[in-house]
């Protein structure tokens, strides 16, 4: 099953924490550019995120796959200090072949993912069929491509 996962970090070696992340995953079909974003909410000072989003193949149903999610955040390092506080590693179910979902602790497809330019630049750049083809005048945000994503 195809699923997309967005993937920032703002804390440490944003770099290698997208690099590790995206290393450790199963069926990685493809893999955005490298994103640079202003926060979006949260508390003040933090500074830029790197953003990516990563196309898969999975056999993992969304709860199987939110537990690697969960995983790979551990795994960098992550601290849930507080909400969209700055991070090692953020990664979220954006999309999945499964269908909606509509849980308390998971929400697929993302629920802000349309609003978010950092979600959607990338999203749209290897899964166009995904994003409407206005939502660059739906999202928020600044982002800056900084180039592809390193192999």
């Amino acid at each position: 099953m195809r699923a997309l996962l967005g993937l920032g970090s703002n804390l440490g070696d944003r770099d290698a924490f997208l690099h590790d992340a995206v290393g450790s995953l199963s069926g990685v079909v493809a893999v955005s550019s490298v994103y640079e974003t202003d926060p979006i909410g949260g508390p003040g000072g933090q500074g830029a995120y790197l953003n990516i989003v990563v196309e898969l193949d999975t056999d993992l149903s969304p709860r199987a796959l939110l537990g690697v999610c969960h995983r790979l955040e551990s795994a960098s390092g992550r601290v849930r200090e507080e909400r969209w506080g700055p991070r090692t590693l953020d990664v979220d179910i954006l999309w999945h072949e499964s269908g909606p979902v509509d849980e308390p602790d998971l929400q697929i497809p993302h629920a802000r993912m349309t609003k978010r330019r950092f979600v959607m630049a990338p999203l749209a750049e290897i899964a166009p069929d995904l994003a409407a083809p206005d939502w660059n005048d739906e999202a928020d945000g600044r982002v800056h491509r900084v180039g592809p994503f390193p192999d």
